[in-house]
C-alpha cells in the first residue's frame, strides 16, 4: 500500500489472488510484502506466474519468498527476483519449475 497508494482492499486483493505473496511479521503478525515485488503502478508482472509455479511445486509462501531473493550469480541481476525485474521470466520460471523435483 505505502510504494503504490492503492487502497487496503486493493492491496487485499492482490495477496488474495496470489498476485504477490507475504510474510507476517512483528509482534502484531502484520502481512508484509517485499518491495521488490512491486513496480510502481502495482505487483510485478512476471511475479503471479512465478508464484504458482514454486506453490504449485510445493513451496510455503515463506519459501516462495526466500527462494526469490536468494542470490544466484547465473542469473541477470544476481537474484530470481531481480531477474524478473530485467525481464528474464522464462528463465526464472524455468529454474522454479525444477524445483519441484
Amino acid at each position: 500500500m505505502e510504494r503504490t497508494g492503492v487502497s487496503l482492499q486493493q492491496a487485499r486483493r492482490w495477496v488474495q489472488e496470489r498476485d504477490v505473496v507475504g510474510l507476517r511479521r512483528g509482534p502484531d503478525a502484520v502481512l508484509m510484502v517485499p518491495a521488490g515485488f512491486f513496480v510502481d503502478d502495482g505487483p510485478l508482472p512476471a511475479l503471479r506466474g512465478t508464484i504458482t509455479v514454486l506453490a504449485d511445486g510445493g513451496q510455503s509462501d515463506e519459501e516462495i519468498v526466500s527462494w526469490l531473493h536468494a542470490p544466484d550469480d547465473s542469473l541477470p541481476g544476481g537474484s530470481a527476483l531481480a531477474s524478473l525485474h530485467a525481464g528474464a521470466k522464462t528463465e526464472v520460471r524455468r529454474r522454479a519449475q525444477e524445483q519441484a523435483f
